[in-house]
């Protein structure tokens, strides 16, 4: 038997061109148009794992609770994905939501959590849920148990904390 975790055929990391047009919301929020984004992606800026320097990557914000403030988001390139692993030995970092900064930690969610947070998604957003996870390589029926199995298997991150910086 397989474990939940188990690893499904997912997407390549983009490279040459494609490589480009992904990297490109990182030039916007460089010269100052993030916002124009909107409030459905955060650029987040983490430490390199080996390196120490500082990387950029533009992330798709599943949930967002202003109250705490927190941010969920997915590697849908799964847990080797560079952010992901540099979260893991770096937690504190600091991302822009709009148009302001705000030094958080990374909490990684259980299997159980990713379940729900897909399940949640995949109700407020089911055609583009569908689609992210098929991108990712699952199979889902579009029914709440489907996509909560597909979240079992994406590694979530939550970025608590929001102390807003000069930005």
């Amino acid at each position: 038997m397989t474990s939940p975790r188990s690893e499904p055929s997912r997407p390549r990391i983009p490279t040459g061109w494609r490589r480009l047009v992904a990297r490109l919301p990182i030039h916007l929020y460089r010269i100052g148009l993030g916002p124009v984004l909107g409030k459905r992606l955060l650029l987040l800026l983490h430490t390199g794992r080996t390196t120490g320097a500082t990387h950029e990557v533009v992330l798709e914000v599943v949930t967002y609770d202003p109250r705490v403030p927190a941010w969920t988001v997915a590697s849908g390139f799964g847990p080797m994905a560079d952010w992901y692993r540099n979260l893991r030995a770096t937690p504190k970092v600091t991302i822009q939501y709009g148009r302001r900064y705000h030094t958080v930690t990374a909490h990684f969610l259980s299997e159980e959590e990713g379940g729900r947070v897909m399940a949640g998604y995949a109700a407020a957003h089911p055609r583009l849920a569908r689609r992210l996870c098929a991108y990712m390589g699952f199979r889902v029926d579009g029914s709440p148990e489907g996509f909560r199995r597909a979240g079992r298997s994406i590694p979530f991150v939550r970025l608590d904390g929001g102390t807003k910086q000069a930005g």
